[in-house]
């Protein structure tokens, strides 16, 4: 048995899974500007691969224990993307912060109470 709750494992691996997909998706735009389209699709493959190892696991994992619908998954998923997301995108990519960040975090905020509500 482990140590570390379900939602725990879930959620930890889903957001390193999300921190290497940001940076397989959008990094190279900064990282790779200069080289071919086909270098960066490599090198963000490469990325991709890690967050495949990470996020795979966290769906099984939080899935097969029954703790987590498909739905709530994938719900729990975005709001982890934006998390990471908007971090990456104001001090990595040096995107000014906008209240439009704000104003989609709360609509996911609705998202997650309409898939995560009991019936």
């Amino acid at each position: 048995m482990s140590v570390v709750s379900v939602p725990l494992q879930t959620v930890g691996l889903l957001i390193a899974s999300n921190v290497f997909m940001t940076f397989a998706w959008y990094g190279h735009l900064k990282g790779l500007a200069a080289q071919p389209w086909y270098v960066a699709a490599l090198v963000s493959w490469g990325i991709a691969l890690f967050e495949y190892l990470l996020q795979v696991p966290a769906n099984r994992i939080g899935y097969s224990s029954g703790m987590f619908s498909l739905a709530q998954l994938k719900i729990l998923q975005e709001v982890i993307t934006l998390a990471v997301f908007v971090p990456f995108a104001v001090y990595y990519m040096k995107v000014p912060f906008k209240l439009d960040f704000l104003w989609a975090g709360l609509c996911l905020v609705g998202a997650v109470y309409f898939i995560f509500r009991t019936p």
